[in-house]
């Protein structure tokens, strides 16, 4: 299989929803508990606004979106540079174990570094453990525990 990952462009959106839909899918926020519209509109504009430390890359063979990551860069108290957060992976189920996403997840790392940040960090939940047997061959567990409080 021929891929290619890339920043994400206008003309991708058609084919770019759908992964965006199956990612929140995945983590539960579909049907009465999907995400509104407008954050949907708002993460896409983010995409190609000068002004925002948020982007995207997808990966493609054949004309085809197999899958999606969104990342973005934030200052750190603990560092000159800016840290990198991988916030969303996702992959087509067709492409699942055939290094789609890891090859999204170094095409991150090549951004990072490019931006001038050391460190590419992300977070998953615990029972994603097809994911983890991933992310355990192409990063270390930092070994925190992520708190939050919703309002």
């Amino acid at each position: 299989m021929s891929l290619t990952i890339r920043s994400v462009t206008k003309q991708d959106y058609d084919q770019w929803l759908p992964l965006w839909d199956g990612y929140n899918a995945f983590y539960g926020r579909s049907g009465p508990t999907a995400l509104a519209p407008e954050i949907t509109r708002m993460t896409w504009q983010r995409f190609f606004d000068g002004y925002e430390p948020v982007h995207g890359l997808v990966a493609e063979s054949d004309g085809k979106l197999l899958g999606m990551t969104n990342y973005l860069f934030h200052r750190s108290t603990t560092a000159i540079e800016p840290s990198c957060y991988l916030q969303d992976l996702f992959t087509v189920e067709a492409s699942r174990s055939k290094g789609v996403a890891s090859a999204l997840i170094y095409g991150v790392y090549e951004r990072a570094k490019l931006a001038g940040s050391p460190r590419v960090y992300w977070q998953t939940h615990e029972t994603n453990v097809t994911a983890q047997s991933l992310y355990d061959k192409v990063a270390e567990r930092s070994g925190f525990i992520v708190y939050r409080k919703i309002f």
